[in-house]
């Protein structure tokens, strides 16, 4: 009997296909199959098609095991074991780039499946995560023999997840992300339809995609899948035609490039107000507790910018999470650390103040940015309390509380009232609106909840770095 504190706990967010399911036990990432999903499984493993995404690591690294899984007797046929991820991300928290190379990664994924005799059951972009820079491809339960006479089952999921965002961005520079957010299977043809109406319907793609995409959706909404499949193979279809229309789609993927604008906070190391005094105390208290601290697997730095400490961090961490709110600074650092083959620095996009909360089925399908957060070793809080408390009124109790949840220890910089860049801040606010804001209440606050390690002044006198480690 397996001990009850080791029984395998099921993934919220894995219950889609009643043929596989994600579960968690002691660290170990396993996945239950059942009998049709088992027998897809035995053919793809072995396939060479499988063992190259093995070695290459576009597909996460998967081993069959002997282990025993909830549910009634004969529901699991097979049991695999999965590499683990450092950190989950979800499609609202990506840049553009990164947005691209997920699509680009389906699609390469496919196009070599096909040619496998495979194929994927969905299009998703909640089947690719990340490795620091690399994009991974985590649902093998997604692979099956492909039949013959029947298209790519997965279309409207990529189009909704992966490539209308794309189109957004690229045609209209519209950020997609709150609609991603919003609606957890994507944007929906008929809502594109309406944004690319006019002449903007002739933008690479949109004809076909969005608008015949939409209008065929809408004909054959009272038939049933099966009856388009066999319209479709009485009609000709077949695997060379999925392929092409693959190919065709990836080298419009490749198209919908989106250039970063200028922002303030691209040049920010320009403009604030450190000196290289200031610069190199604060590099050397970041690295002295980092050091410090029992344990840097997962080291998260919120407010990252253009990732100078997260850098630093990745010296000392096996992965690091940079979070920051410009989604332009983040596509920058993203396409820079991948140019690097950097796999340890994972940069996402969100706004703090505003973080990605728990969404789909029961609020619980995607787990919300503090629960995953939660897991982090040391937490980097540079030059972000003042915009939280100052910008975006979050008193600074509720700061603390915050930061509390965030991992074990944690390195803040608070920026004094005086300082140039919380003056900005204070100068779009009423006099007297933050009273208690100020080092000596802050750091008062801190000791509530941690054991105050270590702390700093740097040179110019306007900015406190203080370490403390949470007392649980």
């Amino acid at each position: 009997m397996t001990p009850e504190h080791t029984r395998p706990q099921a993934e919220p967010g894995s219950f889609r296909d009643p043929q596989t399911r994600v579960f968690h036990a002691d660290g170990e990432v396993l996945r239950g199959l059942g009998a049709q999903a088992a027998q897809d499984w035995k053919a793809l493993r072995a396939s060479d098609f499988f063992a190259r995404t093995q070695a290459e690591r576009t597909v996460t690294r998967t081993e069959e095991v002997d282990r025993e899984l909830p549910g009634a007797p004969g529901t699991w046929s097979a049991t695999l074991r999965h590499e683990p991820l450092p950190f989950v991300t979800y499609p609202y928290e990506w840049s553009h780039a990164m947005r691209q190379d997920a699509a680009r990664l389906h699609l390469r994924l496919l196009q070599d499946a096909l040619a496998a005799g495979f194929t994927m059951k969905d299009g998703s972009a909640y089947n690719v995560q990340w490795r620091g820079a690399a994009p991974e491809f985590v649902d093998v339960g997604s692979f099956e023999p492909a039949r013959a006479g029947e298209p790519w089952a997965g279309y409207r999921q990529f189009c909704q997840t992966l490539l209308y965002p794309l189109m957004l961005q690229a045609h209209l520079d519209l950020d997609p992300r709150p609609l991603l957010r919003a609606q957890i299977d994507g944007v929906e043809p008929a809502q594109m339809r309406r944004m690319f109406g006019g002449t903007k319907r002739l933008a690479r793609g949109v004809l076909k995609h969005v608008h015949l995409h939409d209008s065929i959706q809408s004909r054959n909404a009272d038939r049933s899948t099966g009856a388009v499949r066999e319209q479709l193979k009485d009609a000709g279809f077949n695997s060379e035609l999925v392929l092409a229309a693959v190919k065709a789609m990836a080298k419009l993927v490749d198209q919908l490039d989106w250039a970063p604008p200028a922002t303030h906070w691209g040049d920010y190391r320009e403009t604030c107000s450190y000196s290289e005094a200031d610069r190199a105390a604060k590099q050397a208290f970041v690295d002295a507790a980092l050091t410090a601290a029992a344990k840097t697997d997962l080291v998260l730095d919120l407010g990252a910018n253009d990732g100078v400490f997260s850098r630093q961090a990745a010296t000392r961490a096996q992965h690091v999470v940079a979070v920051e709110a410009d989604p332009a600074v983040v596509d920058t650092l993203y396409r820079q650390l991948r140019a690097e083959g950097e796999q340890r620095i994972l940069p996402i996009v969100m706004d703090l103040a505003d973080p990605s909360p728990g969404g789909g089925w029961a609020g619980t399908e995607r787990a919300g940015f503090p629960q995953r957060a939660a897991r982090a070793d040391v937490t980097l809080a540079l030059a972000l309390v003042h915009h939280l408390a100052i910008g975006r009124n979050v008193p600074l109790p509720r700061v603390v509380d915050w930061l509390a949840g965030m991992g074990r220890t944690v390195v803040v910089e608070f920026v004094h009232a005086e300082d140039p860049m919380a003056q900005r801040l204070l100068a779009n606010k009423p006099d007297g609106l933050f009273p208690d804001y100020h080092v000596d209440t802050f750091e008062k606050l801190l000791g509530e909840r941690f054991d105050i390690a270590r702390k700093e002044t740097l040179p110019g006198g306007s900015r406190t770095l203080i370490a403390g480690v949470r007392r649980d």
